[in-house]
């Protein structure tokens, strides 16, 4: 223990008794034989405890009491008294006292009395750092102007309940954007529910969004809460909301209109309040045009759009975020600080992170992991591909995928790219090599966001 723990009385038997055995406790004891000489010891050495006599010549216990919280209100005070009234104690405890003991003083007491407090004090310390910590969790990393002008709309609607559209590719941070607007709203005392709408199967979006009742279907043994219940008061985050059935998007939007709900089951309808925020990869106009988007639910999600910007559009932004992916990384599996030379630095600068922010993360910790020096340089790059910006437009890309669906997007992309390249660039030519048409193949180039030049 390393704990202070300050004792005030005038009585210099009672101070030394109370210094030996908390002493004998593992604690730093100061004393004080007067208000005003407390109140100086806490200005100079911040005790996180003070045993508080409240019969004192010249400051009296209460008025010591009002001016310790005034230089520390974090500080726990227990207040002693030989004469204790009920009245005392009340005035005690609304001036901020942590509790009242009488004297003669049980030294047994004492001892448990002050070792809950250091228990709380010690819990109060560690909710501050991982309030801190949970904060630093939810900060957008960089200062370009994209991810600024991002920052500063995050600011202003994050305190209301409007309802938010976030898009951008895959790897962009969509997810931590919804958190970080819930984080500052008004709702972040309660939890924030993510359902990702695209691993959901449609025979059970009922069941997961709203709950069942116990027996309502073969397994449901037991009653389950859904996800819209979980986040009554909070947020609900319908992250790749563009990837549900048109069946399930009919289900989403009748509880937006409405809400309210039955679980799965059950006859008992159920009011919702729940702040709405949605993500997609995708285009909806693009999406409804081809008839798999309902056009009424795009209006009731589309509120307020936030665009998350790709790395390549903000790669100023590289350094902070390798820098901050560093630190986190090595503090998380207790490791060695690493750090990027400039020219490191300059060799993620040329790449195009097809991957965005998530491809340079799972870079990041590749190269702590596998780089034996504290230094990682330019030399231990290129051994996990890491490689140069083609000039052209068809370049190899770096594939991190986290579903099927990406893996497949991405291995189309690379192989079409592959096949241009061989055709020199000739749509024609290639949409013969791979048995399209060439119109189908503008389509597909258009779909995985290929660009090429036209044809003369």
């Amino acid at each position: 223990m390393n704990e202070t723990i300050l004792v005030v009385d005038d009585e210099e038997s009672i101070c030394q008794s109370l210094k030996a055995i908390l002493s004998d406790e593992g604690y730093q004891v100061l004393v004080a034989g007067s208000g005003e000489e407390a109140v100086k010891i806490v200005e100079e050495e911040m005790p996180q405890l003070v045993l508080l006599d409240i019969w004192l010549p010249g400051m009296d216990g209460l008025e010591t009491l009002k001016a310790i919280k005034k230089i520390n209100p974090k500080v726990l005070v227990i207040i002693m008294s030989g004469h204790g009234t009920i009245e005392t104690a009340v005035k005690a405890t609304k001036l901020g006292a942590f509790d009242f003991i009488e004297k003669p003083l049980s030294l047994d007491k004492i001892i448990i009395l002050v070792n809950n407090a250091i228990s709380l004090s010690r819990l109060q310390e560690e909710n501050v750092l991982l309030k801190q910590k949970v904060s630093h969790q939810y900060e957008l990393t960089g200062s370009s102007p994209a991810i600024t002008e991002l920052k500063e709309m995050i600011s202003i609607v994050a305190p209301t309940n409007a309802w938010i559209l976030i898009m951008g590719e895959n790897g962009t941070g969509k997810e931590l954007v919804a958190r970080s607007i819930h984080h500052l709203s008004l709702r972040s005392h309660k939890d924030i529910v993510e359902v990702n709408c695209a691993a959901i199967p449609e025979e059970l979006i009922e069941s997961e969004l709203f709950g069942h009742e116990k027996g309502a279907f073969t397994g449901a043994t037991e009653k389950k809460r859904g996800k819209f219940d979980l986040a009554h008061e909070g947020t609900i985050f319908l992250d790749e909301v563009a990837d549900m059935s048109l069946k399930a998007q009919a289900k989403i939007l009748r509880i937006l209109q409405e809400k309210k709900f039955e679980r799965v089951g059950g006859n008992k309808l159920i009011d919702m309040d729940v702040r709405v925020l949605a993500a997609t990869n995708k285009e909806l106009e693009e999406e409804m045009r081809a008839g798999r988007f309902r056009q009424d639910l795009y209006y009731r999600l589309h509120v307020i759009p936030l665009s998350v910007p790709p790395l390549r559009e903000r790669k100023e932004d590289i350094k902070p975020l390798a820098e901050r992916f560093l630190l986190d990384f090595t503090i998380k599996e207790g490791l060695e600080p690493k750090t990027l030379t400039d020219d490191a630095l300059a060799m993620l600068m040329k790449h195009d992170w097809p991957g965005n922010v998530r491809e340079l993360k799972n870079i990041i910790e590749r190269l702590i992991i596998l780089t034996p020096s504290n230094e990682i340089t330019e030399k231990d790059i290129p051994s996990l591909n890491i490689k140069e910006e083609n000039e052209t437009a068809f370049g190899s890309q770096t594939v991190i995928s986290d579903s099927l669906r990406d893996a497949k997007m991405d291995f189309e992309r690379q192989f079409i790219l592959k096949k241009l390249e061989e055709n020199e660039g000739n749509i024609s030519k290639t949409a013969e090599a791979i048995g399209l048409e060439r119109s189908n193949l503008h389509k597909k180039l258009k779909s995985l966001k290929v660009a090429v030049k036209d044809e003369p």
